[in-house]
């Protein structure tokens, strides 16, 4: 493991396996620690896999008062990771949030991707139909906030550490912070892959395919790793 300087925190990250260098980004209520397991499985695989705990989660840094990111700070973060431990343009691997991350990467520091595989992208701009269940998904995360706190909010969002709160509630304030244009999304260039995962949200599923549809270069994949060994 080793530190270094994000977007004005450090961050704690970790550099697994030899090869070309494959950037994974964790979801929210998760961290590094988390997606370890696919990590090891995909540096197996003949790849140099670079982890971080995004901040305010696991070992890294936040600010002293962190209510709320967005995409495009974390996205600071990211391209610094990379920046620092990448030899050369990255593969990412976004994982629900960090599908989000990733995109912002592939948007604004093109130069430093090669393509990407996005699991579960919560791309909701494009889909007015996950208007009814996202608010339904607040009322039942502020009511679990009343009764139990933060920490029970990240524990019924799937978290496990609770000292995770602070930086998923952050999360959770920033989802909706990043909304690209068509346009945008046009102009990437390098393969993508989208995977729905097994038991995603219907409307999870819709943004996925929503976005398919402004990608050049994209694909349906049915695994996170299969469609990462691929792409590497």
């Amino acid at each position: 493991m080793a530190t270094i300087e994000g977007a004005g925190v450090e961050l704690e990250v970790r550099v697994t396996g030899e090869g070309a260098s494959l950037l994974v980004l964790h979801d929210m209520a998760s961290n590094a620690a988390a997606v370890a397991p696919m990590c090891r499985d995909l540096a197996a695989g003949g790849v140099r896999v670079i982890s971080y705990d995004r901040r305010g989660y696991g070992a890294s840094g936040a600010p002293d008062v962190y209510t709320a990111t967005t995409i495009q700070e974390q996205g600071e973060d990211a391209a610094a990771v990379l920046r620092a431990l990448a030899d050369g343009p990255a593969l990412l691997v976004g994982l629900g949030f960090g599908a989000l991350i990733a995109l912002d990467l592939l948007v604004r520091h093109p130069a430093l991707t090669r393509g990407a595989v996005l699991a579960d992208p919560p791309v909701f701009a494009f889909v007015p139909e996950a208007n009814e269940p996202l608010a339904a998904e607040r009322l039942a995360l502020e009511e679990t906030l009343r009764a139990d706190g933060a920490a029970g909010a990240l524990e019924a969002w799937g978290g496990t550490d609770p000292a995770d709160a602070r930086a998923f509630l952050a999360d959770y304030a920033g989802r909706a912070s990043w909304s690209p244009s068509r346009r945008e999304l046009r102009a990437i260039s390098v393969p993508v892959r989208v995977v729905v995962t097994e038991g995603a949200p219907a409307h999870v599923a819709m943004a996925a395919d929503a976005l398919l549809g402004q990608l050049p270069v994209a694909e349906r994949a049915g695994d996170v790793a299969d469609a990462a060994r691929a792409l590497a």
